[in-house]
């Protein structure tokens, strides 16, 4: 968090003073706004994040040709503000201009094409529409493996982000396989201390928590932990990702004391780096509530997935799955205590919610209607 505020607050300073002696529509001053941007979008500050690039989109929209790579930029950048706010559609749009754009200035195989790919897989990956992400993706390598050697560090983000559409699909060798080989160039290429080798090695790490081979899933987690213990600030957030996977394979051995450790020492760092608001706070809060559902301490369970609910109330759009999920936690907590009319309630809001929402699964809707059946027979 101290980094970002450095950030923008030297950003701010430059654009108040370039303000002072440029046109409004000067290019430079999108630059700034662009950067600023950036920085909101790190934070989780989301609609300040599309405020300032919607600005410098605007001064480029005015000063530039049509075709312009900067153009590109902003569509790419404000894509990526809706993609964070779940705003998918509206995500996808903009990318699509902006590969437009790329695609006119470009020749069909230069490297920069691949990025645009990828952001655009990226938006289908997140709308659950796995087999369009798998294309997208496999284009952006395909450019990428035509350009590069084969063992090349940028062909690490491909393998990486393949291998998360097979994880999503639930196709865990097919991810072991690209996260195995952006692990093998990230060997190679990196120091034995880089933060990017700790992603591999987590990414592994969860595939196995996933195909319940819990101590090769301890193993790896616990070598991309050590790895940010010695390369990263004691409150950055990537920290707090290795807790929370470490607490999340505890959770699935049903060591509950261990994973309620692990969840709190990510809350501490979280709660230090993040914005009061910020999703990834409201899933610790999940996973903590979680973890004292199924110890049995129902009020503190009730106590912390109601912080989550709150968050995701303030920062994700209505119907999101998150939200849904977070509903139908409290009525289970609800359910348990004997609390039958708050947790028909919260069953019934989160149907509710699964009903007009296009990304919730079918067979997590059935569940929030099987637990509202049985709770209206008690």
């Amino acid at each position: 968090m101290d980094n970002y505020s450095e950030a923008l607050s030297y950003y701010q300073k430059a654009l108040e003073i370039s303000k002072q002696s440029l046109l409004p529509n000067h290019p430079l001053l999108a630059m700034f706004y662009n950067n600023i941007g950036e920085v909101h979008n790190s934070m989780g500050n989301y609609p300040e994040a599309l405020s300032f690039h919607e600005k410098a989109f605007e001064i480029r929209q005015q000063s530039l040709p049509p075709n312009h790579p900067h153009l590109a930029t902003s569509y790419a950048n404000i894509g990526e503000v809706h993609r964070s706010m779940a705003n998918y559609p509206e995500a996808l749009s903009f990318h699509e201009k902006a590969l437009e754009i790329q695609q006119q200035s470009l020749p069909s195989n230069h490297p920069d094409l691949a990025t645009f790919y990828s952001n655009i897989g990226s938006v289908h990956d997140s709308m659950d529409n796995y087999p369009k992400a798998l294309l997208f993706y496999e284009k952006a390598l395909e450019i990428q493996q035509q350009s590069h050697s084969p063992n090349h560090p940028g062909l690490t983000i491909s393998y990486n982000n393949i291998g998360n559409v097979y994880y999503n699909m639930g196709s865990y060798p097919e991810a072991l396989s690209y996260y195995e080989k952006d692990l093998e160039i990230s060997k190679h290429s990196l120091p034995l201390n880089h933060p990017d080798l700790a992603t591999s090695y987590s990414n592994i790490g969860s595939v196995h928590d996933s195909m319940g081979k819990y101590p090769e899933a301890l193993s790896f987690h616990e070598k991309a932990l050590e790895i940010r213990q010695q390369s990263l600030s004691s409150n950055h957030s990537d920290l707090a990702t290795s807790y929370s996977n470490i607490g999340s394979v505890h959770y699935s051995m049903g060591n509950y004391p261990k994973a309620l450790l692990f969840y709190e020492k990510a809350l501490e760092i979280q709660q230090q780096s993040l914005l009061d608001n910020h999703p990834d706070l409201a899933t610790t809060y999940n996973n903590i509530g979680s973890v004292h559902k199924y110890m049995g301490n129902y009020p503190e369970a009730l106590s912390f997935l109601e912080k989550a609910l709150e968050i995701r109330q303030r920062s994700l759009p209505p119907n999101h799955p998150c939200l849904i999920a977070s509903c139908g936690n409290i009525g289970v907590v609800h359910d348990s205590m004997g609390n039958y009319p708050k947790a028909r309630t919260f069953y019934e809001h989160a149907i509710r919610m699964g009903e007009q929402s296009l990304l919730l699964n079918d067979s997590d809707l059935q569940m929030y209607r099987n637990k509202l059946e049985d709770v209206k027979n008690k």
